[in-house]
């Protein structure tokens, strides 16, 4: 039985723009709906979005829900639904599912572990402070979310990898060609960022990995997943910084009520409230199952409330889902965290008189629609006082 309740008139794809302390009522109403819930899929037919914690856990550890585009529902047009390419067709961290995603996840987290990205503190920190020195050298007041929010993560990237930091534009133009619609702009972007010789590297993390993915993996499969970290890695971080930077700025009355000074709390919580993705990406039945007293077919697309879970005043203490949770849990956590402490830090000790340009109130974000998450249209700062 398909006995979940269907929400007509809710769009949790649909682009908005709201101000930043305004409730967000898409997901209050999935919430409050029910623990599964049936929307209308952006590709046709209908999807099931959970919005309860404990049921999200269970999905995202289910291997009977898979990431692989390949259980996508048949007609379901890639770039309309937003989809990979399946795991087949271009294997990923992303895509693969099993022993072949833990395979290939191997290869990556001792890079990117705790002990390997808290040594790169300090450069981090220089970054941020580079960065934001250099955009307030001939200007009273900027806009962060004009350029710094993209910048700033990408070079982070790229000089970890060992990519020469001449590329960060290059970089930084690939990654927004992977958020056209256009059929051929992710090969191109790919290729486009491929010139600076990614995969060549003689030293950093791209120079390891090399050294640790597979026999099996292919040069082409080699730079998309050096190109997979720099996008995911800009993408998410983009979504984040301005609404970290943006508390950290804040007044006491609009800040997190837990943050108390901590940067590392400042963080935590506004991850929690503001998660860089509102969804999970897609995932996708191989098989009949039943969720919450609901009989799903295969090739069911299946969706986590990453947002509403979170915010959720009945949900229990424990770790949030700003990440996600299980096999798939962003391997790259730690280092978007170690980037959001730096540059919130280096707003308060670098720059002490720094102070929004415009009430806080006023911030507005803007969903982008589909599964991409909210960023600040506008951060106007002053760095200076």
């Amino acid at each position: 039985m398909l006995n979940a309740p269907y929400l007509e008139s809710i769009d949790p794809f649909a682009a908005t723009v709201r101000g930043i302390t305004e409730p967000d009522p898409v997901h209050a109403a999935l919430r409050a709906a029910g623990p599964l819930v049936q929307v209308d899929a952006p590709a046709g037919g209908r999807a099931w979005i959970v919005t309860d914690n404990a049921l999200a856990r269970e999905v995202l550890l289910d291997p009977g829900i898979s990431k692989d585009p390949a259980f996508a529902p048949p007609g379901w047009d890639r770039c309309t639904a937003g989809l990979e390419q399946t795991a087949a067709e271009q294997p990923s961290l992303t895509t693969l599912d099993g022993s072949e995603h833990a395979e290939l996840r191997r290869t990556h987290a001792p890079l990117l572990n705790a002990q390997r990205i808290s040594e790169q503190s300090d450069r981090i920190h220089a970054i941020a402070r580079d960065l934001l020195t250099e955009l307030a050298a001939d200007r009273t007041e900027i806009d962060l979310m004009a350029g710094f929010t993209t910048r700033y993560p990408l070079t982070v990237l790229l000089d970890l990898l060992g990519i020469p930091l001449e590329h960060v534009g290059r970089a930084a133009d690939a990654c927004r060609r992977m958020l056209s619609n256009q059929p051929g702009d992710q090969g191109s972007a790919i290729a486009a960022l491929a010139a600076s010789g990614l995969g060549n590297n003689r030293r950093g993390l791209a120079a390891e990995l090399r050294d640790r993915v597979p026999a099996h993996t292919t040069q082409e499969q080699l730079r998309y997943h050096l190109f997979a970290l720099i996008f995911a890695g800009q993408l998410t971080t983009d979504a984040a910084l301005g609404t970290v930077m943006a508390y950290a700025l804040a007044d006491r009355p609009h800040r997190p009520p837990a943050e108390e000074g901590s940067i590392d709390e400042l963080v935590r919580e506004t991850l929690r409230q503001h998660p860089p993705a509102p969804l999970t990406l897609w995932r996708f039945t191989t098989t009949e199952l039943e969720l919450a007293g609901t009989r799903l077919p295969s090739r069911a697309p299946v969706l986590v409330d990453i947002q509403g879970i979170n915010t959720d005043p009945a949900r229990s203490p424990g770790p949030d889902l700003a990440f996600g949770a299980g096999p798939h849990f962003c391997v790259g956590a730690q280092l978007a965290q170690l980037e959001l402490r730096a540059v919130a830090t280096v707003l308060r000790t670098d720059f002490p008189d720094a102070c929004l340009a415009i009430p806080f109130t006023e911030l507005r974000q803007a969903t982008l629609g589909g599964l991409q998450g909210s960023r600040l249209t506008a951060l106007p700062v002053t760095l200076h006082g």
